[in-house]
């Protein structure tokens, strides 16, 4: 449900911003080292430190919210 509204949003922001999908049941320890116990979890990294996240499916307008708040600081 949310991976074609990041595939939109990784093709809008090109160049801005990475998005990076991994699954949870192949990869515990990364999901355990981001906090990720609901899915979906977006989290949001900047310069390697956790900025934000975003628990459960949101619209693709509240994500890019997010993220142009992001890209503003």
């Amino acid at each position: 449900m949310v991976a074609p509204i990041l595939e939109k949003l990784a093709e809008r922001y090109a160049g801005s911003l990475k998005v990076v999908k991994i699954n949870v049941d192949d990869n515990p320890q990364s999901a355990r080292g981001y906090d990720a116990s609901s899915i979906p979890t977006l989290v949001m990294v900047r310069d390697g430190k956790v900025v934000d996240r975003v628990i459960g499916a949101q619209p693709e307008p509240a994500l890019a919210a997010k993220i142009d708040q992001h890209l503003a600081v």
